[in-house]
């Protein structure tokens, strides 16, 4: 079965280059120049994910991100000239799983589209996440690395899950802090690298090398190899 991509970028080019690369890869493409008609299509069609560009001529981009995730839980990749980090992390707690900058290499906008799109399905078909020797099981909330039960607090297994859950996505401190421990919490980083330190203790092999839960310096942590 052919995945629906759904792109939505104002620049005629860049929506032709996508749309060549990717039928040529074996999924469907639809586009969008606006983020009106982006928002409507992903409504009627709901994609596997969508290709979001910043600098939309009617709304921008990162407004069209916050209404998309309203509704849509598939994921979203980012792909814009902009390439601060502010707006990169603006994108990233307003809901975008990833984000690539322009002039961009197709070869890795192809691997992060079938990663993004495997850990969607693999999520929402398996409560079982296995990471190495590492296996979370998010149904029962327990954690086991090489077959040994991981004595972990719930705030230890809640932060760890959710990590997981978004496997390969960069997640930045505040949306972590928001989600674990609330809203109160958003700014209190330095809480955050405490229970970070703590779990590498438990899971890594090397707690000074990790290589599950590895830091995106100023932004955030990624799970994943």
């Amino acid at each position: 079965m052919q995945e629906f991509i759904l792109i939505i970028d104002d620049e005629v080019q860049i929506r032709r280059l996508l749309e060549i690369t990717l039928s040529a890869n074996g999924y469907k493409i639809s586009e969008a120049s606006t983020g009106k008609e982006g928002i409507a299509l992903a409504a009627t069609h709901q994609p596997a994910l969508i290709i979001l560009d910043l600098g939309l001529p009617d709304t921008d981009g990162q407004e069209i991100l916050k209404k998309l995730r309203e509704w849509y839980q598939k994921p979203i990749i980012v792909l814009s000239v902009r390439n601060s980090e502010d707006d990169i992390v603006r994108a990233l707690d307003n809901g975008a799983n990833d984000y690539l900058t322009k002039p961009f290499r197709t070869g890795e906008l192809l691997a992060r589209i079938r990663v993004a799109i495997r850990h969607n399905q693999d999520i929402s078909e398996n409560p079982v996440i296995v990471s190495g020797a590492l296996i979370i099981d998010l149904a029962n909330h327990t954690a086991r690395k090489n077959d040994e039960l991981l004595k972990l607090t719930s705030t230890e297994f809640s932060l760890l899950a959710l990590l997981a859950k978004n496997e390969g996505r960069v997640l930045t401190h505040q949306f972590i802090l928001k989600e674990v421990w609330g809203l109160a919490y958003v700014e209190q980083t330095q809480y955050l690298r405490v229970f970070i330190a703590q779990l590498r203790k438990k899971i890594e092999d090397d707690p000074a090398k990790p290589k599950i839960l590895n830091t995106e310096s100023g932004i955030g942590y990624r799970f994943g190899y």
